[in-house]
């Protein structure tokens, strides 16, 4: 198998393209429209109980502000992907730029449960158009290793750090105005990323070879759609109930199908090889157990310091931003500088552990813990943990292939974290919900048996129960991130690329 730092493609005459003399404000262009792709699947956790008010969502269907966007987004993702080498990256990236913004700009005016889930969804599949252009116009745009390094460090603090800017801004947007304004807020910058796109980007050809696999787009998104429903029902359905299987299984079907017709399709929607690529696929899989982990966090403490401590939306994001500068810092100034001298798993085993070991940390707070003692520390080894993986994976991930595969491969990195954080929210918030559904019955009928609770008495087990489904869930996400780690240990072979290298353009 081929490695990722050796190109699957001679040099070319796009390989040998100039550099682009505007490439630094293109990749301003290319950030601004990821950050809020992706903070805007975390920006609506701080707005969530605000909506779950005004709207009367109920604690089983409110997870679906959260995952309806993550689903669409990771569902169609391939199928996005293939497009923007079908008709061009530039294109495509300002199609979703407008399309986003649009969803936005509906999702703030729901007037029920049913639109905003709708508005959300929509914006998921917007997301999906947009997301690998612009990780396609990234690696483009940056050939030189040195330079490939430090843009790939930017784009990974933001792909890791979004999330918690997400939550911070989600704060400051539901105190002071609204959380509509969590949606809203995507108009204006969808706005000026557009104006800049259309003056700094630039693209190559779109490549007329390639051809879209329906019967592919079909299995593919079907499947991925099936797995993640399923497990969203499990939570108030019970993971033996019919339908719950049926999803399951049925997702299981369509998925084996899916790859076995990647095989026999003329034009497959994910070519076998690049997924079959030991380092690639390392690195995927990588990235969708890491997602599992971190995005099932987001829910549980967004909660947790709300409900829990009693902290406003303000005070919550602002909870979470040393976490997000732990990211920033150990993806821009350790992992971007580093990847030069040590081979990507010696960054993303070590960084993974890491970040386990916060998550574990988190597993002994309770009702009476503080942030200073008890939230900060975990935290901020999450977040220098996910700096340390987050770059060296999507370098890895998306690195030596052919030009005409190069937005199916960007589609394929997203699929693995959107996906991923999708399944970590709806399994993860299962495994708390059923938890804490356990110990309150237990409690609760234990205490009626000895003559009644007072109401401070019933609220205060309820409470503790709560935090009890939430520390399990989290001990679960530790353990899924020491599986990250081992596999990115075994299957990420790849050595790190020599300074000055340079990488052909994809």
């Amino acid at each position: 198998m081929s490695d990722p730092a050796t190109p699957d493609v001679p040099p070319g005459t796009e390989a040998e393209s100039e550099q682009d003399a505007h490439r630094w404000w293109g990749l301003a262009v290319i950030a601004m429209a990821q950050l809020m792709v992706v903070l805007d699947a975390t920006i609506v956790n701080i707005a969530l109980p605000s909506a779950q008010r005004e709207l009367g969502l109920g604690n089983g269907n409110r997870q679906w502000v959260i995952t309806a966007y993550t689903l669409a987004f990771g569902g169609l993702l391939l199928l996005g992907g293939r497009v923007a080498d079908l008709v061009g990256r530039k294109r495509t990236f300002i199609i979703g730029l407008i399309g986003f913004a649009a969803a936005s700009a509906l999702g703030g005016a729901a007037q029920n449960p049913t639109m905003l889930f709708a508005a959300r969804a929509l914006q998921g599949a917007f997301a999906a158009v947009l997301a690998p252009s612009a990780l396609s116009l990234l690696t483009t745009t940056f050939s030189n290793g040195r330079e490939r390094a430090k843009a790939f460090g930017v784009y990974s603090a933001i792909a890791g750090g979004g999330a918690a800017i997400g939550l911070l801004l989600g704060g400051i947007l539901t105190e002071y105005l609204s959380w509509r304004w969590c949606l809203y807020v995507n108009v204006p910058i969808a706005a000026l990323a557009v104006l800049g796109a259309l003056t700094l980007l630039h693209d190559r050809a779109a490549h007329r070879e390639v051809r879209l696999d329906i019967p592919g787009v079909i299995l593919g998104c079907g499947g991925l759609v099936a797995l993640v429903y399923g497990f969203s029902e499990a939570e108030s359905r019970g993971w033996s109930a019919p339908l719950v299987l049926g999803l399951l299984c049925g997702a299981v079907v369509l998925l084996s199908t899916f790859a076995w017709w990647q095989t026999r399709a003329p034009s497959p929607l994910l070519p076998p090889h690049i997924i079959g690529n030991r380092n690639r696929g390392g690195s995927v899989l990588t990235m969708c157990l890491t997602m599992i982990g971190m995005f099932g966090l987001f829910l549980f403490l967004t909660f947790f310091l709300q409900n829990i401590l009693g902290y406003s939306p303000l005070r919550t994001g602002i909870a979470f931003l040393p976490m997000c500068a732990a990211i920033i810092i150990a993806s821009t100034q350790v992992a971007a500088r580093l990847l030069h001298f040590v081979p990507p798993r010696l960054l993303m085993g070590p960084g993974l552990l890491l970040a386990a070991g916060g998550l574990y940390t988190l597993t002994f707070i309770d009702t009476h813990s503080s942030y200073a003692t008890h939230i900060l520390p975990g935290t901020l080894m999450l977040g220098f943990g996910m700096g340390l993986t987050f770059l060296p994976v999507m370098s890895v991930a998306t690195s030596g292939v052919a030009p005409k595969d190069a937005g199916v491969t960007s589609a394929t990195v997203n699929t693995a974290q959107q996906v991923g954080g999708s399944i970590g929210t709806s399994l993860l918030n299962t495994i708390a919900t059923t938890t804490t559904s356990t110990y309150l019955a237990s409690h609760l009928a234990e205490a009626a048996r000895q003559g009644g609770l007072t109401p401070a008495e019933k609220a205060r087990i309820v409470a503790t129960g709560t935090v009890h489904g939430f520390t399990v869930a989290i001990g679960w996400a530790a353990i899924i991130l020491l599986v990250a780690a081992i596999l990115a240990m075994v299957l990420v072979t790849a050595r790190s690329p020599r300074r000055g290298e340079e990488t052909v353009p994809v």
